[in-house]
């Protein structure tokens, strides 16, 4: 991971710049320090590579009461479930899960829950299944993209 420059702020893993949009990024774990540009490029590139184009959900207000539409798939106009990846950009799922055996691995991902200061659940992050395959009944949600009727 990035270190620390002689002026005591985070360098860059990509640019090696010491400016001060150098932070630590991911919603996870730690994936790497990096500027507000790399970052960007970077969370692209992911979202490219794992499919993540959708548009993020409508932040209401607090004092907003007003009805939002479940969102739906713009091609075949199923209902989809949008969450926010680990990486800061947008994924549609299915609305259910499957064993990860009728899933191909493409397409397999998994909802992270994180609770807030007590243990209720405050946040849920879609994570791409990676790395270690799941058991063939381990349940995934599989990506929209590939239950969509139009594709």
């Amino acid at each position: 991971m990035g270190g620390l420059s002689d002026v005591g702020r985070f360098v860059c893993d990509r640019c090696g710049d010491a400016g001060a949009t150098v932070r630590e990024r991911g919603r996870i774990d730690l994936m790497a320090e990096l500027c507000d540009a790399c970052w960007d490029r970077f969370a692209n590139e992911m979202a490219e590579a794992d499919g993540a184009t959708a548009a993020p959900r409508p932040d209401p207000g607090p004092d907003d009461v007003s009805w939002i539409e479940p969102p739906t798939c713009p091609r075949c106009g199923a209902m989809v479930r949008v969450y926010p990846t680990n990486y800061d950009r947008w994924v549609s799922l299915a609305t259910t899960e499957l064993p990860a055996k009728d899933v191909p691995e493409p397409f397999r991902w998994r909802l992270a829950k994180f609770p807030g200061r007590s243990r209720v659940t405050t946040e849920i992050v879609a994570v791409r299944v990676r790395g270690v395959d799941p058991l063939p009944s381990e349940p995934v949600v599989p990506a929209h993209l590939m239950m969509c009727v139009m594709d």
